[in-house]
């Protein structure tokens, strides 16, 4: 399993559009097969950063999701409010604690 974390600025104005947009398909994204946890973060300083945190089974999980038309709908409805390009980074746990 690892972790994908996506970082999001959007325009001001499509911050609405985006939660709303998100609400609906949150349950088809963490239900997508290999998707095992997704969360939604926003950052404390600027109200138009959000992060996605989500955990895959394997690569080949999150490859299957990203030529999914699912993906596809999300991505080109979400890119569009962007206010800069979106960075993303395939992690691996080295330590957890809770």
């Amino acid at each position: 399993m690892f972790t994908r974390i996506v970082k999001m600025e959007f325009e001001s104005s499509q911050v609405p559009a985006f939660l709303s947009n998100f609400e609906v398909i949150k349950e088809k994204i963490r239900n997508f097969p290999g998707c095992e946890f997704l969360e939604l973060y926003r950052d404390k300083n600027d109200p138009d950063i959000f992060f996605t945190y989500s955990k895959w089974n394997d690569v080949a999980s999150l490859e299957q999701y990203r030529k999914s038309e699912l993906f596809k709908d999300v991505w080109a409805t979400t890119k569009a409010m962007f206010r800069s390009k979106a960075q993303a980074w395939s992690v691996d746990t080295l330590h957890s604690l809770n």
